[in-house]
């Protein structure tokens, strides 16, 4: 356990140097990042071409779409436990890369195996609980349904990094987790909140550069609205499908670096939480330096 401090995302952080630290480790690994995200964004996008959503198009009836829905169900969870799977391996070699130089991509594929059926287990239970939580928050109006999407996405961040920093099971997975997330409650949902609204900006960003070599199929929808094949189509167009699983690669790597950086930052504040009595007197002695977080230690990131 000790030697996780020695990890570059592990200090007591502020949102600057939460922003910095996910820039720097983001940079540092980029290759093998972007190439795993890619190799994930690419098989789930194609598998989601084989599901044929254009019959649904020239359907009518809406009980005819429901009945072709639930037959895209099985397609859907597999697919689903294929991106449950890499985001897995990406947590893995986040967490045991910058510790154990032998810890590549490869071994990280069947290391992170173990993790996967109790991961599962966790994801639709929590699938349901944090389902509730959003349905909860819409009759709040718009503000309670930000509010638990926030709340959802701050504690889904902390299984991973909890289960496989700390080796635990299930439930002591589900236990902890809550607690280091409500330990610094308002904190992690602001920090959480922040990194959705930039994700959110950056991917908009990005997706609009994607569709603009393809601005053409637009205008040409625009100008004969009953030719819409160009559109229909273009997501099985070879290169929309290698740009657009590029951009979700530049993208989908940040969540478990945060992920991990929100994991480390209440590891190192609840250490600092602990503190020993001084001699001589009942109360527990707090320093100057546990109210501020560390300088970054830049040479981690090299």
């Amino acid at each position: 356990m000790d030697q996780l401090k020695d990890h570059p995302l592990y200090r007591k952080h502020n949102i600057d140097s939460a922003m910095s630290a996910l820039w720097d480790f983001y940079k540092g690994r980029f290759l093998t990042l972007f190439i795993v995200s890619l190799v994930m964004s690419g098989v789930i996008q194609y598998a989601t071409i084989l599901i044929d959503l254009k019959s649904l198009q020239t359907i009518t009836d809406p009980a005819l779409v429901l009945a072709k829905l639930k037959g895209y169900i099985v397609p859907f969870l597999i697919i689903m436990a294929i991106s449950l799977l890499f985001n897995i391996i990406l947590h893995y070699y986040i967490l045991h890369k910058p510790l154990d130089s032998s810890a590549n991509i490869f071994r990280s594929v069947y290391k992170s195996l173990k993790y996967y059926i109790p991961y599962l287990i966790i994801m639709i239970l929590f699938a349901l609980v944090g389902s509730l939580a959003i349905v909860l928050g819409i009759f709040v109006l718009v503000v309670g349904m930000f509010f638990a999407i926030a709340w959802v996405a701050m504690m889904s961040f902390f299984f991973l990094p909890v289960m496989m920093a700390e080796e635990t099971n299930i439930g002591d997975t589900v236990s902890r987790t809550i607690r280091l997330a409500h330990a610094n409650f308002w904190p992690n949902m602001g920090w959480t909140a922040i990194f959705l609204i930039i994700y959110i900006i950056i991917s908009l960003i990005l997706s609009g550069l994607v569709l603009l070599p393809f601005a053409g199929s637009f205008i040409k929808t625009f100008a004969n609205p009953q030719d819409t094949s160009s559109i229909v189509n273009l997501p099985t167009d070879p290169v929309f499908l290698f740009l657009s699983s590029a951009v979700n690669a530049l993208t989908l790597p940040l969540f478990p670096i945060f992920a991990y950086i929100m994991y480390f930052n209440g590891r190192a504040r609840e250490e600092n939480l602990q503190v020993s009595v001084e001699p001589g007197t009942s109360e527990p002695g707090v320093r100057v330096e546990d109210l501020y977080a560390k300088p970054r230690d830049e040479n981690k990131f090299e």
